[in-house]
């Protein structure tokens, strides 16, 4: 706003130059109206054009203004009040309230009233001016100061409340951040750690029952103890992975990196059935016709799958579980179902969480966190859950390829 200002002057001086050069008296005067005019301008240039650099040496010595409007002055006594010069005179007392405060207001608006009230009543002696001609820019004058120091007063309360706004708005965005991790631990936690120390739980029990038998078989038994002494480990692995995670400094970067999803998918549905016994296929799955996906959506998609198989073997009865992968169009699917007991009636995400089951709480949180639809349900099967998570292939990485018969041809 004082950048405005300045540059409001800087058109009114150079409009009136002219007149205040031809109406100053031959030699001194002119010399000196000629001295007004380009200190006058070159001021309002500079701050004009240069505010952020000289506007805080404006800020610290308020004689600046004052020695500007005393050279102003003389401007305004060689072309008269009747001219452009007078818009100048009343802009350094709005001025003066922006930048000053309403005490800097009041003293330069009394100063430039006082100057005017002189120079009106020097060159207008010989005629009888209304006086509510000659009060006329002083009040004008007092008017603009007093506008000037309103100015400043709510710009620096609503740059106060915009403050307040900001910090309140990070204040949030703080909490949303916590609350968001506290859920990606919680994930995390019952995708890894939690699973693995049922396991052991589980293995432990068998390995008591077997040794509590009349007849133990020390075979069985150590068989147990091994299963008990590789879960433990498995389950301090995956602690040690989800801590690394947490103490990680540097987050993936945005669609940087993908990785052979389906191959792990496999993988892990591999060591799943050798783990629970349950059979786990995978029909007319063809990774090379599928497009490879960034690593962060990826973690997703594994963690859904597993817990959708670890679900068919704890909950469902399930004796086999079919995945299926495929594209259509745009649309990448992942779906997986098993022949159990399916989902009970009535089951929603606020009964399973007030029942203390986080597993498909944490299906939905997953698909939402990848910008994916999930489906869980009895989808178009008799019986039996499928879980089908839906995302479209142009959410993927550019450099991702996305043509199947492209991808296709490149790995044969």
């Amino acid at each position: 706003m004082c950048r405005q200002v300045f540059g409001f002057r800087l058109a009114m001086i150079a409009l009136a130059a002219p007149a205040a050069l031809l109406h100053a008296a031959p030699g001194l005067g002119a010399r000196l109206v000629g001295a007004a005019v380009v200190v006058t301008f070159m001021v309002s240039y500079v701050l004009f054009r240069d505010w952020e650099r000289f506007g805080p040496l404006l800020l610290r010595h308020p004689s600046l203004l004052a020695a500007d409007t005393l050279f102003g002055s003389f401007l305004l006594i060689s072309a008269g009040p009747d001219t452009t010069l007078a818009y100048v005179s009343v802009c350094t007392p709005l001025l003066s309230g922006l930048v000053y405060s309403w005490r800097g207001a009041a003293f330069f608006a009394s100063l430039q009233s006082l100057i005017l009230l002189l120079v009106h009543a020097t060159l207008k002696a010989d005629r009888h001016a209304p006086v509510a001609e000659a009060l006329l820019l002083p009040g004008l004058c007092v008017i603009a100061g007093a506008m000037g120091s309103t100015l400043r007063n709510l710009m620096l309360r609503f740059g106060a409340a915009t403050q307040a706004l900001t910090t309140v708005q990070a204040r949030l965005a703080a909490a949303e951040a916590v609350s968001a991790e506290r859920a990606r631990l919680a994930r995390e936690m019952h995708d890894s750690v939690a699973k693995t120390l049922y396991g052991v739980a589980l293995a432990a029990d068998g390995l008591a029952a077997t040794a509590s038998s009349g007849t133990p078989d020390p075979d069985r038994i150590r068989q147990q103890a091994e299963l008990v002494s590789r879960s433990a480990r498995r389950a301090a692995a995956e602690s040690r992975e989800l801590l690394t995670d947490l103490r990680r400094q540097q987050p993936d970067p945005p669609g940087g990196g993908t990785t052979t999803v389906w191959q792990e998918l496999a993988d892990a549905a591999g060591d799943f059935t050798d783990r629970t016994g349950l059979r786990v296929t995978f029909p007319d799955l063809d990774p090379h016709r599928l497009p490879p996906v960034p690593a962060p959506l990826a973690r997703h998609l594994l963690s859904i799958a597993t817990e959708a198989l670890e679900n068919a073997h704890r909950h469902a009865r399930a004796t086999h579980v079919e995945v299926r992968a495929a594209l259509h169009g745009d649309l990448l699917r992942l779906t997986i179902h098993d022949d159990g007991r399916g989902l009970p009636p009535g089951t929603t995400l606020e009964r399973l969480r007030d029942a203390g089951h986080f597993g498909l709480l944490g299906m939905v949180e997953r698909a939402a966190q990848m910008g994916a639809r999930i489906r869980i349900g009895r989808g178009g099967h008799e019986r039996g859950t499928e879980v089908r998570v839906e995302f479209l292939v142009s959410s993927l990485p550019p450099q991702s390829p996305v043509a199947p018969e492209r991808r296709h041809d490149a790995a044969q």
